[in-house]
This record gives C-alpha cells, sequence and structure tokens, in this order.
C-alpha cells in the first residue's frame, strides 16, 4: 500500500515525534513533582536510560508509547506499509525492553512501566487514580513493577 503523503511531508511528520519529554511523559513528571518527588531525568549511566530515576527509592519509571513499544492495547495498530520492517521495528524495541528492565532489577532498582493507554484519552480522574497507583508503587518498598 502506498504512503497517502509525499515522501517531505512524510519526513517532516516523523521528524516531529519525540522520544523525550512527551505529552504523557510530561503529565507524570508534573504529577510527581507536585506530590513531593524529586527525580533524574533519562539517566544515561542506568539500563535504557530510564524517564525517571527516584534515587531515594532505588525506582525507575519508564512512561512507554504503546505503538513504538508494541503494547497489545487499543492504541497499538500496525502500519499496513513497510509490514515486515515495522514489525523488525518494534520487536527489537520489546527484546530491548525485557532486557533494560531486567538489567534494572539486577542493579537492585525498581521498575515501573507507565503506559500511554493508562494515561491517553481518559478522564482526569482515571488519570489521577492510574498516577496515585504509582505513587502507592513508589512508597510500597516491596512493589516489583506496575503497568506489566
Amino acid at each position: 500500500m502506498a504512503d497517502i503523503v509525499d515522501a517531505a511531508t512524510r519526513s517532516r511528520m516523523m521528524s516531529r515525534i519525540r522520544s523525550k519529554d512527551t505529552g504523557i511523559e510530561m503529565t507524570v513528571r508534573r504529577y510527581l513533582f507536585k506530590a513531593g518527588f524529586r527525580f533524574r531525568l533519562h539517566q544515561k549511566d542506568l539500563p535504557g536510560k530510564p524517564d525517571l530515576y527516584l534515587k531515594k527509592y532505588g525506582v525507575v519509571i519508564f512512561v512507554h508509547g504503546c505503538f513504538w513499544h508494541g503494547h497489545m492495547c487499543h492504541l497499538f495498530h500496525l502500519p499496513k506499509s513497510r509490514i515486515e520492517w515495522w514489525q523488525e521495528k518494534i520487536n527489537g524495541n520489546k527484546v530491548r525492553d525485557r532486557r533494560n528492565l531486567a538489567a534494572c532489577r539486577r542493579a537492585g532498582l525498581r521498575v515501573i512501566q507507565v503506559w500511554e493507554c493508562q494515561l491517553r484519552d481518559h478522564t482526569e480522574k482515571q488519570v489521577s487514580q492510574t498516577l496515585l497507583n504509582v505513587v502507592r508503587r513508589i512508597r510500597s518498598p516491596t512493589a516489583r513493577s506496575a503497568g506489566d
């Protein structure tokens, strides 16, 4: 199937896709900051450069977009063009994610994953409940993972 836009338009559209400071990441950051948590962003010396690192709690938080990380939810739809290329790309992302999560856990860190589908297109009350659950997991010394 041919692309519905020309190559220059597609290039411009793809260049605007962010890997840092996404809308859902900013939502999580604002909520946690208002709740009194302080964190480092994209800590380069940790596996996978987690979106947030809360050293005091030994917690890393990965905020994942459902499409790019192949989350099987209503937001993930494989493109109809270049299907094999996209499958390889997304499967590679998933393999890398599993490797990074395991490395963080081996390093003694607790891992929390927040998925785009948990925050996008929900009421403010539902988003607050999801983020309140993240706060509970941060504060709980036994919590292993969220969003898995």
